[in-house]
């Protein structure tokens, strides 16, 4: 994968978070703080030029890159953090005003014709079957009309986070599906399984908020 264009985006997006939450939630000084996030950034251009490319149609490249981000600030910091310590970095650092802005938009698209549309396609194109740090989805409407549920058979993140030896740390970024959707306003999102904690498949049901 090519590192001009979104990865490198995203970096600028995100790096001064993901420095400034390393001493609000794991409690490093400012000077270890902007060495980790120095070591990352290397760590993290490695890893992306490491990935093939995605499809176009591929909707899950930023995914896949996120998760690349996470994992080199990781693979920086002195010690190991934990995974509930992790989740909360994660969160604190991922959910800037512009995230929290996209989340918003995104919630008032959520359930159209064209939110369908994309689910269905997406479900249709087996991005995984061509390139393992995508993703495979199945594609279910709830037959009440509550919403639908994207379910998840492979898994781009469970494929680079094994790689990086960071496997049981995956949690962290699975937790993201439910702090991204509250900040969407208009789902309640429900989960029963994940692969990365021994599960069937991911299940990602996205009910919409009553009222």
């Amino acid at each position: 994968m090519k590192y001009i264009g979104m990865p490198m985006g995203m970096w600028a997006l995100f790096a001064k978070s993901f420095q400034r939450q390393l001493t609000a939630v794991f409690d490093y000084n400012a000077d270890t703080a902007k060495d980790i996030r120095k070591n990352a950034r290397k760590k993290y251009r490695t890893i992306i030029t490491g990935l093939p490319e995605f499809e176009k149609t591929d909707r899950f490249k930023m995914n896949i890159v996120n998760c690349a981000m996470l994992g080199a600030f990781v693979l920086s910091m002195p010690q190991r953090p934990d995974v509930e310590r992790l989740t909360d970095y994660y969160a604190r650092a991922m959910m800037t005003k512009p995230m929290k802005w996209f989340c918003r938009q995104s919630g008032k698209a959520k359930y159209t014709p064209k939110d369908i549309a994309g689910m269905k396609a997406t479900a249709a194109l087996k991005a995984a079957d061509r390139n393992p740090y995508s993703w495979n989805m199945e594609f279910y409407e709830y037959p009440d009309g509550s919403g639908y549920e994207g379910r998840f058979t492979k898994c781009g993140i469970c494929m680079l986070m094994r790689e990086l030896g960071l496997y049981d740390l995956t949690p962290a970024l699975c937790h993201l599906d439910y702090t991204m959707s509250e900040a969407g306003g208009a789902t309640d999102f429900v989960r029963m399984y994940t692969l990365a904690e021994g599960g069937p498949y991911c299940d990602c049901g996205y009910k919409k908020k009553r009222g």
